[in-house]
């Protein structure tokens, strides 16, 4: 048996926006559920496929019960800092980037979020990217070197 992390009653935050995945009532697949940063209690525990821990977590301002994964969540007391993207958010460069002297990115170049990257501090923040100009390769990078993909040039 997988030990849970936290338990019914226990106040938890959302570290991802959460889309419907088909088994929230009343809205289509892929429509937005729960914002990133939000609070809610857990009001139950259980599995998914006998290796995921998932919380039913009541989020009162939004009015949602929503199953979470794990890793989708910290205690509501642990620091947080919020960040501008998301996972699978399309970005672009807000400068070239170069590595060894070497513009392997150049500025305004398209990427995705492949992974927000949280520090110990507040306000630590770096995304692993993929850009579509470099197939295959990942970059860490700051927050501040990216900005919204519909950011005009």
């Amino acid at each position: 048996m997988m030990d849970a992390r936290w338990d019914y009653g226990e106040s938890v935050r959302l570290i991802r926006n959460v889309r419907n995945d088909g088994t929230y009532p009343g809205l289509d697949p892929g429509d937005f559920l729960v914002r990133r940063g939000s609070i809610g209690y857990v009001v139950d525990v259980g599995t998914f496929l006998q290796d995921q821990i998932i919380y039913s977590v009541n989020f009162l301002d939004e009015g949602k019960i929503v199953g979470c994964r794990e890793e989708e969540l910290i205690g509501a007391e642990d620091p947080w800092t919020p960040s501008r993207f998301e996972f699978r958010e399309k970005v672009r460069s807000a400068k070239g980037l170069s590595v060894g002297g070497e513009v392997l990115v150049e500025s305004g170049s398209l990427g995705e979020v492949i992974k927000v990257i949280r520090g110990e501090t507040p306000g630590d923040l770096a995304y692993h990217i993929h850009f579509e100009c470099l197939p295959g390769r990942i970059f860490q990078i700051p927050e501040d070197a990216l900005k919204a993909a519909d950011t005009e040039e």
